[in-house]
C-alpha cells in the first residue's frame, strides 16, 4: 500500500491547481516559482504523485549548481531515462547525440534540437502519458533551459506535462521562457502556526515566537528551527543579524550536523555535492557521469540526504544542504575533491578541465592546456559565453607570462563574439604585457577587433594588428596558429570594409609572408573580396569548404557564409546559417550570429522575398544594438536602405542612407559609403531620375573599371550604373561598362553576376542579332529566375532596346513578363516604367487612336530644360523648385508621354500632341 501523505499545511490552493495541471487532457507546461526552502520540492512531490495514480510515466530532475556552466547537462538528465524506451528515427538520436558529446555531426540550433526533444516526448508519451519534473530548474544550464523553454511552449498537441520548480531570487534563462506560473509565497501566519505545532508539538512558548519570527512563513525554517533555537548559541550566532538571509541561516544548521559526520563520510558528501548525485550511459556509449555517492547512510539518519526511491542513489535533502556541505569544507578539502572527481571525469573534456581547474592554486600549464581545450568544445557546441570563463581560469593558471596573455587575449576576443564586450575591454585590461615587452597577438587582435567593431576605427584598427602580426617571431609556438589565423580573417575583413587598395595589398604581403600559416579558409575569404578578376572557381571551393568542415567554429562559418553571398549561392547553404544563428544568438558567437542574420536577409532580398528579408534585418539590426555592435548595426541599416530602395520606401531609404553616410564617411568605411551610393543609384532609379542615378552610381566605380579590391560594391552594381547611363543617355559609357564587366570575370563568378553581365551586354546593344542573343542567354540561364527583380529590369531594359531597334512585337515579349514580374514583387514605379513601354510598343504595332494625356505648363517647361541635359538641381535652380519637386514632375511626365528616360524627351515632346 502507499503510504499515508502528510499534509500541506495552508497549500491546499496550490495542490488544487497541480491536481488539475497533472490530470487535464493535453499537454502544458508550469513554472513554481518561491524562494529556498518555501516548499517548491514539497508541492513538485506531491505532482510526481499524482502522475504516479494517473500512471504518468514520470521522470524527475534535479539542477545542479556545479553543472550549470556545463552545456547540455540539465538536458541530458531530462532525456537519459527516456533513450532507451524510444527506438525513434537516427536522426533524432545523432542530434542528441552531438550535443551530450558522443556525436561527431554539426551542433543543432536551439530549434533543430528542440524539435528533436519534442519528437522523443512525444514518442516516450504513445502509449501513456508523461510528466516531466524539473526541480531547481535555475541551476540548470542556460543552454538546456533554453532547449525545455522551447519545448515547454509547444506541448499543447503531445501528452506531456513539464513542471519547473525556481528560486525566486537567483537569475534563469527560464526567466524569459513566457511560460505559465503559480507563484509559491511564504505561509501566512496562522498556517505558519499550525505547520510548526504539527512538526514540533512540545516547543516552548518563547522558542516557538522565536520560530515564527525567524521563519516567516518559510516551511523549511519552522521545521529546522526550533532544535537550534532551543539549544545553547554558538558564537557569531547568524539568527541574531538581522540582514543575513533566510538561507544562509538555514545553512548554519545543516553545518552543525555535517560537522558531526566522520571525515570519511563528509569527504563523501563534498564529492557529491561538487558533481551531483547521478551516473548514467547514452545509448551504450559512456557519457559524463556525475558522482554517486557511497557509504553516506549517516547523513540519511541526521536528516541530510534521503534515498531515491526509484534509483536507489543517495540525493541530498534539500539544495541548500548541498550548498553548506561545500562551504562547511576547508579549501584544501574542496580541491581534493576536485582533483577526485577530474579523474572521475577524465573522458569528458569540460567536466574534466573545471574539476582539474578547481583542484589547483599555483600555475600549472597542463591544467591550463585542459581548460583551452574545454573552451574549444563548449564553442563549437554553442557555448562560447562558458568558454570565456575557460579561457580566464587558463590564463590565470599559465607559467609563462607570454602564455598568460596569448590566453587572456584569446578570452577577450571570444568574449567580443559572444557579445560580452564590457568583458572583452576587462580582460584586455588584464592581458597588459610585462613592461618592456609587446602585447600578444591574440591581445592585438582583441582590441583591434573591438575598436573595429564599436568605432569604427578601420583604418587604426588595420595598422595594429598588421604591426602584431608582422612582428610576431617566425618561431612562435604551435598554440598560437589558431590565433595567427584569426587575426589573419580579421586582417581582411578589415581590408573590406575600407575599400582601400592601399589596405588590400598590404593586408595581401602579409598573408603571402604567412605562407602556410595562413588557414585555407582565410584564403578563400581573400579571394571571394576580390570576386572581380578572382572570382573563378570560388564556388567549387566554397562547396569543397562546407562539405570538409563538418565542425565548424561560428566564425568559420560567418566566413564561409560571406564567401557564400559574395559569389550568390547562399540560398543552398540558408538552412545551416539559420541553425547556426539559433545556436549563438543566445549564449554563443552572438557577432557571427549578427553577420549570419545579415546575410540571410541579403540573400532573400536578392531571391525577392523583400518582407522576410525585411523582418530578417530587423532583427539583425535590434541584436546587434542591443550588444552594442556599431559597426554591423550600420552596415545591417544600410542593407536595408537598398531594400527599401527596391520596395519604393524611398522616405525610409533616403533616411537610412543618410544616417549610414554621416557615421561611415568619417571614419573611411568604404564599404559602408559605397553602399550609401548603391542605395541613393537605386531611388533615383525608381524615382525615374536617371541623371542622378548617373551621377551617384559613378561615385561606386567610373565606367568601365573593375578593379580588383577598389570597388566592392561595384560588381553587385553592375546593372544599376549601366541602367543609369543607357537611360540618361550615356549609351557609349553603358556599353564600356557592359564589356569591362565580362572582361573582368564577372559571369564566371557568380550566377547572379552572369546574369547581370549578360543583360547589360543585351540592353547596350546597337545590332539586333547581338541583342538577341545575349537575351537568350538570360533567358535561358538556369538561375534567372532565382533573381526576379534583376530579371524583369533586364527584361524591361531589353523591351526599351528593341522598340528603339524597331522590334516593337519583340519588344512586347520582354514587357509582359517584366510589368508582371514586378507587380509579384510590389515595385510599382517600376511597374509603371514597364507599361508606359508596352504602350509605346503597342503605339508602333496599332492604328492611330486617341490623343496622349496632355502635359500641364510646368511640366512641359521642365521636360523641356530636362530634354537639353540639365540636372534635375539645374532645373530647380531655374523654376526655383526643389529638386525634389522637379523628380516629382518628371516622375508624371515620363507615362504621359510614354517613355521611360530621358535620352526619349526629345522626340517625345516633338510627337506629343496634347499640348498646354
Amino acid at each position: 500500500m502507499e503510504p499515508a501523505e502528510t499534509p500541506l499545511i495552508g497549500r491546499g490552493r496550490e495542490l488544487a491547481l497541480l491536481s488539475a495541471f497533472v490530470t487535464a487532457p493535453g499537454g502544458q507546461a508550469l513554472v513554481l516559482r518561491g524562494e529556498a526552502g518555501v516548499g517548491k520540492s514539497a508541492l513538485v512531490d506531491r505532482a510526481a504523485r499524482s502522475a504516479a495514480r494517473a500512471d504518468h510515466l514520470l521522470v524527475r530532475v534535479t539542477g545542479v549548481e556545479a553543472e550549470s556552466e556545463l552545456p547540455f547537462a540539465g538536458l541530458h538528465q531530462c532525456l537519459y531515462p527516456l533513450l532507451g524506451r524510444t527506438a525513434g528515427p537516427d536522426e533524432r538520436h545523432a542530434v542528441l547525440d552531438v550535443v551530450f558529446g558522443s556525436g561527431t555531426g554539426e551542433p543543432p540550433s536551439v530549434m533543430s534540437l528542440g524539435i528533436a526533444v519534442l519528437d522523443l516526448l512525444s514518442s516516450a508519451a504513445a502509449e501513456r502519458p508523461l510528466t516531466l519534473l524539473i526541480d531547481d530548474g535555475q541551476w540548470l544550464d542556460d543552454a538546456s533551459a533554453q532547449v525545455c523553454g522551447f519545448v515547454a511552449r509547444r506541448l499543447a498537441a503531445v501528452p506531456v506535462k513539464m513542471l519547473i520548480a525556481l528560486r525566486a531570487e537567483v537569475r534563469s534563462a527560464f526567466d524569459h521562457a513566457r511560460l505559465a506560473e503559480l507563484p509559491v509565497a511564504a505561509l501566512p501566519e496562522e498556517d505558519a502556526g499550525r505547520l510548526l505545532e504539527l512538526c514540533h508539538p512540545r516547543l516552548d512558548e518563547r522558542v516557538r515566537r522565536a520560530v515564527l519570527d525567524h521563519a516567516r512563513g518559510n516551511p523549511l525554517a519552522l521545521e529546522e528551527l526550533p532544535p537550534y533555537l532551543a539549544a545553547p548559541k554558538p558564537a557569531g550566532d547568524l539568527l541574531a543579524v538581522p540582514g543575513v538571509p533566510l538561507p544562509r541561516r538555514l545553512q548554519q544548521l545543516y553545518g552543525t550536523r555535517i560537522e558531526r559526520l566522520a571525515p570519511a563520510v563528509r569527504a563523501e558528501l563534498l564529492r557529491g555535492a561538487l558533481d551531483g548525485a547521478a551516473a548514467g550511459r547514452l545509448r551504450g556509449r559512456v557519457h559524463a557521469t556525475r558522482y554517486r555517492m557511497r557509504e553516506v547512510e549517516p547523513a540519511v539518519a541526521s536528516g541530510l540526504l534521503d534515498v531515491d526511491p526509484a534509483t536507489g542513489d543517495f540525493v541530498f535533502r534539500h539544495p541548500l544542504v548541498r550548498s553548506a556541505v561545500i562551504q562547511s569544507a576547508t579549501p584544501d578539502r574542496r580541491r581534493a575533491a576536485h582533483a577526485e572527481l577530474s579523474r572521475v571525469h577524465r573522458a569528458d573534456a569540460e567536466r574534466y578541465a573545471g574539476h582539474l581547474a578547481a583542484s589547483v592554486v599555483d600555475p600549472d600549464e597542463a591544467v591550463a592546456a585542459a581548460l583551452e581545450t574545454a573552451a574549444d568544445s563548449a564553442t563549437r557546441r554553442g557555448g562560447a559565453a562558458a568558454a570565456v570563463a575557460w579561457l580566464t581560469r587558463a590564463a590565470e593558471l599559465s607559467e609563462r607570462p607570454a602564455d598568460r596573455s596569448r590566453r587572456l587575449g584569446d578570452a577577450a576576443y571570444l568574449a567580443g563574439q559572444a557579445a560580452l564586450l564590457d568583458e572583452a575591454q576587462r580582460l584586455l585590461h588584464h592581458a597588459d604585457p610585462e613592461p618592456g615587452t609587446a602585447a600578444s597577438l591574440a591581445a592585438v587582435l582583441a582590441s583591434a577587433h573591438a575598436d573595429f567593431v564599436q568605432a569604427g576605427a578601420v583604418r587604426p584598427a588595420f595598422r595594429r594588428l598588421a604591426a602584431a602580426i608582422e612582428r610576431r617571431p617566425d618561431e612562435a609556438a604551435p598554440a598560437d596558429d589558431e590565433t595567427v589565423a584569426r587575426a589573419a580573417d580579421a586582417l581582411v575583413t578589415m581590408a573590406y570594409y575600407a575599400g582601400d587598395p592601399a589596405l588590400w595589398q598590404h593586408a595581401e604581403r602579409i598573408l603571402d609572408a604567412l605562407g602556410d600559416r595562413v588557414h585555407p579558409l582565410t584564403a578563400l575569404y581573400r579571394d571571394a573580396g576580390a570576386v572581380a578578376r578572382d572570382g573563378a572557381g570560388l564556388r567549387e571551393r566554397l562547396e569543397r569548404a562546407f562539405a570538409a568542415e563538418a565542425h565548424l567554429a561560428p566564425w568559420d562559418l560567418a566566413r564561409l557564409g560571406i564567401c557564400a553571398s559574395h559569389v550568390d549561392v547562399l540560398s543552398q547553404y540558408r538552412t545551416r546559417l539559420r541553425r547556426a544563428v539559433e545556436r549563438e544568438q543566445e549564449a554563443g558567437a552572438v557577432s557571427s550570429a549578427m553577420i549570419m542574420l545579415r546575410l540571410l536577409m541579403l540573400d532573400q532580398m536578392y531571391s525577392g522575398e523583400w518582407e522576410e528579408a525585411e523582418r530578417t534585418g530587423h532583427q539583425a539590426l535590434e541584436l546587434s544594438t542591443a550588444h552594442g555592435h556599431v559597426l554591423l548595426a550600420y552596415h545591417t541599416r544600410a542593407v536595408l536602405g537598398q531594400l527599401a530602395a527596391r520596395q519604393g520606401r524611398l522616405g525610409a531609404a533616403r533616411e537610412l542612407q543618410s544616417a549610414v553616410d554621416a557615421w561611415a564617411r568619417p571614419r573611411g568605411v568604404g564599404l559602408l559609403t559605397q553602399i550609401t551610393e548603391a542605395i541613393a543609384t537605386g531611388v533615383a532609379l525608381t524615382e525615374g531620375d536617371f541623371e542622378a542615378a548617373y551621377l551617384y552610381a559613378i561615385g561606386m566605380t567610373p565606367p568601365g573599371s573593375f578593379d580588383r579590391h577598389a570597388h566592392q560594391i561595384a560588381p553587385r552594381a553592375l546593372l544599376e550604373l549601366v541602367e543609369a547611363a543607357l537611360y540618361s543617355g550615356r549609351r557609349e559609357q553603358a556599353r564600356r561598362h557592359a564589356l569591362a564587366a565580362c572582361e573582368a570575370g564577372l559571369p564566371e563568378a557568380s550566377p547572379r553576376l552572369a546574369l547581370s553581365a549578360y543583360g547589360a551586354l543585351a540592353m547596350t546593344a546597337d545590332d539586333l542579332a547581338e541583342a538577341t542573343a545575349m537575351y537568350a542567354r538570360v533567358e535561358s540561364y538556369p538561375a534567372a529566375g532565382d533573381f526576379p527583380f534583376e530579371l524583369a529590369r533586364i527584361r524591361l531594359a531589353y523591351g526599351f532596346t528593341l522598340r528603339r531597334l524597331r522590334e516593337p512585337r519583340a519588344a512586347r515579349q520582354a514587357l509582359l513578363p517584366a510589368a508582371e514580374a514586378f507587380d509579384r514583387l510590389g515595385c510599382t514605379a517600376w511597374a509603371d516604367r514597364a507599361r508606359a513601354e508596352l504602350r509605346l510598343a503597342d503605339r508602333s504595332l496599332a492604328p492611330p487612336g486617341p490623343e496622349a494625356p496632355a502635359l500641364t505648363w510646368q511640366e512641359r517647361r521642365i521636360a523641356e530644360l530636362a530634354a537639353t541635359g540639365l540636372t534635375n538641381k539645374e532645373i530647380g535652380e531655374r523654376t526655383r523648385l526643389s529638386p525634389r519637386t522637379v523628380s516629382s514632375h518628371l516622375y508624371r511626365v515620363f507615362p504621359k508621354l510614354g517613355i521611360t528616360s530621358r535620352a526619349a524627351l526629345r522626340d517625345a515632346l516633338s510627337n506629343h500632341a496634347g499640348e498646354d
